[in-house]
C-alpha cells in the first residue's frame, strides 16, 4: 500500500498527470469535462519547490477544504533537469502567475497555447498575432464573438446541433453575439432565418483599463495588443518610466527584487541601476477562444518557473452540461491535441 501511494505520488511529482478541463477559455481545441494527460518531462522535470506537502493534493486537504495541503517554512530553489524548450504553439499547463499567496507550485493550474517565445517581439492587430513582423496562423478551431442578426428565434437546439455554446440575445428578440468557430459560422450563414453575421469589431486605440500591464501609455485592448518584447534569460533591457510598467513584477514578484523607482531613477536591491537582466525565460499564453479567455493578454508573462508541462492527449471526456443528451463525448476519448 505504502509503496503504491509513493509510487503514485513520484510519478504526479516527476513525470505525468491529468488534468480537467474547468473553463471554455481553449474551445474547441479542448472543451469543459475533458480529462487530459499531461507530459511533465516535456520541458524537463521541475523538482519540488514546497516539500512539505500533503500526498496527492494541491491547495487543499482533501477531508478539509478550510484547511491548506502544504507549509511553506522550507521552501527550495527552482530546479529544472533535462530542460527543453517549449516550441510555439504548444499547449501547456502551468500555475497562475497572479495567484503570488501561495507557493509557484500551490497555484492554480492553467492551460493555454503558447504564442509567445523568450525573445520575440509579439503585436495583435486586429485578431491577427504577428512574431517579429510575420503573421502567425490561427489554431486550427480558434473561435471569436460575432454578432448576428436573425429574422426569427434561433433556437437553442439549433445552437448546440453546431457546437454553439456562449453568447446569447443582446439588445431585441433578433440579435445576438455569439462565439463562433469558422465551421459554426459558415454552418449559421447557411440558416434562412440568419441575415448577417459580422465580427465583434474593437477601435484599435480604445485604451482597456484591465489588460497588462493597466496603464494609460498602452493604449491595448484584447484584438490590438503591443508591440512588446518577450522577456529572455540573460538579455538586458534599459529600464525607463515607460517600460518599467511591463517589467515591474518581473523584477520584484518573480525575480525577488526590491524595487524603486521616481521618474527616470532605478534603485535595485538599493543599488542604482539603469538596466536590468533577466534571470528566467517568459512566454506569452492564449487561449484558442480568443474573445472568452483570460491569457497573457490580461495579467501578463508566465515565468519559466511556473511551466508544469505538454498537454499532449485526451483521455475521456464527460460533458456536465445539465441539458446534455450524452454524458460522455466518446469521440474525444484518446485524441491528441493540436
Amino acid at each position: 500500500m505504502l509503496y503504491a501511494l509513493f509510487t503514485v505520488v513520484v510519478v504526479k511529482s516527476f513525470f505525468f498527470w491529468v488534468y480537467v478541463v474547468p473553463s471554455t477559455s481553449m474551445e474547441k481545441t479542448l472543451l469543459p469535462g475533458d480529462l487530459i494527460f499531461v507530459n511533465k518531462m516535456s520541458y524537463g522535470i521541475r523538482l519540488p519547490i514546497t516539500p512539505l506537502t500533503f500526498p496527492l493534493s494541491h491547495h487543499k486537504m482533501p477531508f478539509n477544504k478550510e484547511m491548506d495541503s502544504f507549509t511553506d517554512v522550507i521552501q527550495f530553489p527552482y530546479v529544472r533537469l533535462f530542460g527543453s524548450s517549449i516550441e510555439r504553439n504548444d499547449v501547456v499547463v502551468f500555475n497562475y502567475p497572479l495567484e503570488g499567496e501561495v507557493p509557484v507550485d500551490h497555484r492554480a493550474f492553467y492551460i493555454k497555447r503558447c504564442i509567445g517565445l523568450p525573445g520575440d517581439t509579439l503585436k495583435i492587430k486586429d485578431k491577427r498575432v504577428y512574431i517579429d513582423g510575420k503573421y502567425l496562423s490561427f489554431p486550427k478551431q480558434v473561435e471569436f464573438n460575432y454578432n448576428v442578426q436573425t429574422n426569427a428565434e434561433l433556437i437553442n437546439d439549433t445552437l448546440l446541433k453546431y457546437g454553439i455554446t456562449e453568447g446569447g440575445r443582446k439588445e431585441g428578440d433578433n440579435y445576438w453575439q455569439l462565439t463562433l468557430s469558422d465551421s459554426a459560422k459558415k454552418c449559421l450563414k447557411d440558416l434562412d432565418c440568419v441575415t448577417s453575421i459580422d465580427p465583434l469589431n474593437i477601435d484599435p486605440d480604445g485604451y482597456a483599463d484591465y489588460i497588462f500591464p493597466y496603464h494609460k501609455n498602452y493604449t491595448w485592448n484584447i484584438d490590438y495588443y503591443g508591440e512588446l518584447v518577450v522577456p529572455k534569460k540573460g538579455e538586458t533591457v534599459v529600464l525607463d518610466t515607460n517600460n518599467i510598467h511591463l517589467y515591474q513584477r518581473i523584477i520584484e514578484q518573480y525575480e525577488e527584487n526590491e524595487l524603486e523607482w521616481d521618474n527616470a531613477t532605478f534603485l535595485i536591491n538599493g543599488e542604482a541601476v539603469a538596466a536590468y537582466t533577466f534571470k528566467m525565460d517568459y512566454y506569452f499564453m492564449m487561449g484558442d477562444n480568443r474573445h472568452n479567455s483570460s491569457d497573457s493578454r490580461f495579467w501578463g508573462f508566465v515565468p519559466e518557473n511556473h511551466i508544469v508541462g505538454k498537454a499532449t492527449s485526451v483521455l475521456l471526456s464527460v460533458n456536465k452540461a445539465p441539458d446534455a443528451e450524452n454524458k460522455y463525448r466518446w469521440d474525444r476519448f484518446f485524441k491528441g491535441i493540436e
